[in-house]
């Protein structure tokens, strides 16, 4: 076996060529383009109307935009992008500032900058918007692996000996007693809670979908919190992040998020640390201070070039009085933040926004990795630094992480920390009771991924729509239909227009008679962004849709949500039998477990059943008496 040293050299390695390659792509896709043609592949927008400029929390300054042009058309953008400013004025020197997306909405977009002031710039026109490579994540899990490869003699090398293979993990019997009723927590979400509470340095806790996972992980903080001074919680996505901040908040733990606050929820600023920063009532003297110091430094830029000995002094005193001012105020800033960390009992981040300047210094007893199944490894490795004992939270057999380089993927980059210690036979808790679902839209899943190992809560065991087609799963085949796939330009995305008519009529002929207060919510997904675009403006033009409670996402966007109603639009028809995205089934799992009383699939047999995954489906659908024919619903 590699020791600990070449295990991190070897991911090291990995890590290299995935960074050549995502910044190989964003060269070829962006930076080679000409402006026209970064502004068609939606990579870029400009021109750009300012609507409202600013600053918002933290002093953070930001500008609204809009498009003028394009208006309404496909492209890149998405909240959490790091992202340019500029300005194409010729006479402006500095003609770029970097910032991070805070939203997008059809044809506008808020851009958080990283700068506390707005360019002078700003108002001159001609004024864009784009994608940047952000290198900062490599430069963390670079960072992190360089130096668990010499991790020394404490507790860490500790850690990483069990975590990379090297030792067993140690469990002992804790001395807290958790009575049965603890936390109204079932049977396996209580197992789960006193698994971590007795492991020594590592707890893995496989949380299928529906099962509980984050209210199990909430109250397990919330116990520990008693006994430890701080704890460390941390997931891949700030969405993830926000969610379980608002939970741990509910909960009544005092609670510290870190982060940038352009990519936080407004549902968790309250509890973001520039928030508590700024309603903490010292703050106000520290506002005071700088205030002071700006008018200082004002005071001195008054004084011109040609000037005597007197006013040069004084604006030699008005300088030094400003820079004395502002270290004050930032030596009263820190020790207030400093405080604010050390009083909460959770903080809360993403993976890399653990190596924040702010928590240098900080360790913690305990550490939660959430969602650890769907980050790469590297990135799970940079709060691991701060931990005594490790806690995985997620479930292997949804969403995997996203690995651009083909060679990387295939030397194992894809390959999660989490999934490596299931595979190593470590000692895991698994939730095995889920509250989402119908028990016949579990059981395909429940089959081919958890070993049928769940079962469906009775209170969940057999609701059912009062629809006329109310049974919970729903195959309709389009095979013979003539509706095949389309390829749209720039980015090669798929579409299926006979599977929009499919999903309409299979709606129409379930709500047409149905007041507006009774139709259950419904979303539609899609591996394919296109397949979104097309079905939404589809949908949109058609009687009775405008009036329900409907959307339409692609997968990978409706994670972590669930609806009533879930149809998936499949696209891929073809005679060679490609199926493409879907391969992933992982991805199809996550879709598979999102609805609660109905999901329908849309799909041509003749193409996804060439592979086995799909050839189980339909025959488990056929078995079930849940296929139907597209032929059912072709009124037009």
């Amino acid at each position: 076996m590699t020791t600990p040293e070449s295990y991190f050299r070897e991911l090291l390695a990995l890590l290299e060529i995935e960074k050549k390659a995502d910044l190989s792509q964003h060269k070829e896709f962006i930076e080679k383009l000409s402006l026209e043609q970064r502004k068609k592949k939606g990579y870029t927008w400009y021109p750009l109307q300012i609507i409202k400029k600013g600053f918002t929390y933290g002093d953070r300054a930001y500008v609204l935009v809009e498009r003028t042009t394009l208006l309404d058309e496909p492209h890149q953008m998405k909240a959490g992008h790091t992202v340019r400013l500029f300005t194409m004025q010729p006479a402006v020197r500095q003609s770029e500032q970097t910032g991070v997306l805070q939203y997008v909405d059809k044809n506008r977009m808020k851009v958080i900058l990283n700068n506390k002031d707005l360019p002078d710039w700003i108002d001159l026109g001609q004024i864009g918007v784009e994608l940047m490579f952000d290198e900062r994540t490599y430069k963390e899990m670079e960072q992190a692996l360089k130096t668990l490869m010499k991790p020394g003699n404490g507790r860490l090398r500790d850690l990483v000996r069990v975590l990379t293979g090297h030792a067993e993990p140690v469990f002992r019997q804790s001395s807290r007693i958790l009575p049965d009723d603890f936390g109204g927590l079932n049977v396996s979400q209580l197992a789960a809670v006193k698994h971590i509470f007795n492991a020594q340095d590592l707890a893995l806790v496989h949380g299928p979908p529906g099962t509980g996972k984050t209210t199990t992980l909430v109250q397990a903080v919330k116990a520990l919190s008693e006994e430890e001074s701080g704890i460390l919680v941390a997931a891949p996505s700030n969405t993830a992040v926000d969610l379980l901040t608002e939970r741990l908040v509910e909960a009544g733990l005092r609670v510290v998020r870190i982060g940038n606050i352009s990519r936080l929820d407004e549902k968790v600023m309250e509890s973001s640390l520039e928030v508590q920063l700024s309603a903490h009532p010292e703050a106000k003297n520290i506002r005071k201070i700088r205030i002071q110091a700006a008018e200082s430094r004002k005071a001195a830029s008054r004084y011109k070039r040609n000037f005597g000995y007197e006013e040069r002094e004084e604006r030699k005193r008005l300088v030094q009085e400003a820079k004395e001012m502002s270290a004050w105020a930032n030596q009263l800033e820190d020790r207030l933040v400093q405080q604010i960390l050390e009083s909460a009992q959770v903080i809360t981040c993403t993976l890399v926004g653990a190596a924040h300047s702010l928590l240098d210094g900080f360790h913690f007893r305990t550490v939660f990795i959430d969602e650890a199944a769907q980050a790469l490894e590297p990135a799970n490795w940079i709060p691991v630094l701060k931990a005594d004992r490790v806690v995985l939270t997620g479930d292997p057999c949804q969403l995997p992480p996203t690995v651009k380089s083909g060679e990387a993927a295939k030397k194992g980059l894809d390959k999660t920390l989490m999934e490596k210690q299931l595979e190593w036979q470590r000692n895991s808790a698994m939730l095995q009771t889920q509250y989402r679902m119908h028990q016949h839209i579990m059981g395909f899943s429940n089959n081919w991924f958890y070993d049928n190992k769940l079962e469906a809560a009775p209170e969940v065991r057999d609701h059912r729509l009062t629809a006329p087609d109310n049974q919970a799963l729903v195959f309709i085949d389009t095979a013979g239909c003539g509706f095949e796939e389309e390829t749209r330009e720039p980015n090669q995305s798929k579409f299926n227009k006979g599977e929009c008519h499919i999903v309409y009529e299979h709606i129409h002929s379930q709500y047409k008679d149905f007041p507006s207060e009774l139709i259950p919510e419904i979303t539609i997904v899609s591996p394919y962004m296109e397949q979104v675009l097309v079905m939404r403006q589809f949908l949109e033009e058609l009687p009775l849709i405008s009036e329900m409670p409907l959307t339409v996402s692609t997968i990978d966007g409706f994670q972590g949500q669930e609806r009533d109603v879930i149809y998936i639009s499949l696209v891929r028809s073809n005679d060679k039998g490609k199926i493409g995205f879907l391969s992933d089934i992982r991805r199809m799992n996550v879709a598979m477990t999102r609805a609660r009383k109905q999901l329908v699939v849309i799909g041509d047999s003749s193409t996804i059943g060439q592979h086995p995954f799909y050839q189980a489906f339909l025959e488990h659908c056929d078995a079930s008496g849940a296929y139907r024919t597209a032929w059912e619903y072709m009124s037009y």
